[in-house]
């Protein structure tokens, strides 16, 4: 339901707040008439929600969709203020979000095998706990056509330095690239989601974004 713009100063979390909480403004710079989500939408439109302009998320994190059902490219958003598109996004493809969930952060710790091949085949890079802006720096030059999320949640990026195609990696397995989203078997950069609600905003500026 739309309700009246509020700033993002005046909409303080409040004690005992549910875990997720989302709000979405349909101008730049949290302004327009605003739509507050808790929990998935797979539809903006039916929601009533017209464009989304800027988003300001008070806990989460949360993963957009570019297409209705949570299809399409994905955008991860962690706690913080995104004022506009260039904010969540650099690649271009489209300028439209269609659906919404959140992201559940079930693990302290995190581990993710990205392997060469499908079905988890030929060389692979094997990252615990850590935040690795290039593939090649780390010796790894391969593409990347399966991966294992043995623990924790990740976001995988098309190219080095957080950029490009966003890929969200919950704990399981996806056997070929179609899986997680990607067209082509091209992932150079990944990092740890936020570990928990509280320690988001301080793991997103580290991590290159804004928070």
């Amino acid at each position: 339901m739309a309700t009246d713009h509020q700033s993002p100063a005046s909409k303080q979390q409040q004690p005992g707040a549910t875990a997720f909480k989302l709000v979405i403004y349909e101008q730049e710079n949290f302004q327009g008439r605003c739509h507050e989500l808790t929990g998935p939408c797979n539809n903006l439109q039916e929601a009533g929600v017209e464009k989304v302009g800027s988003i300001l998320v008070q806990c989460g994190p949360w993963v957009g969709y570019e297409q209705a059902n949570c299809k399409g490219e994905q955008f991860v958003f962690e706690k913080g203020e995104y004022p506009r598109w260039d904010s969540w996004t650099n690649s271009r493809r489209s300028d439209s979000i269609m659906a919404f969930r959140p992201i559940k952060v079930d693990s302290q710790e995190h581990k993710i095998v990205l392997y060469e091949n499908p079905s988890f085949a030929g060389k692979k890079i094997e990252i615990i706990d850590d935040d690795v802006p290039s593939f090649h720096a780390h010796g790894y030059q391969e593409k990347v056509c399966s991966v294992r999320v043995q623990s924790g949640t990740w976001v995988g990026y098309q190219y080095p330095g957080y950029r490009g195609y966003q890929y969200l990696f919950e704990k399981g397995e996806y056997k070929e690239n179609s899986e997680f989203g990607a067209q082509l078997p091209q992932i150079q950069s990944v990092r740890p989601s936020a570990r928990d609600v509280t320690d988001l905003l301080d793991f997103t500026d580290r991590a290159g974004h804004r928070g």
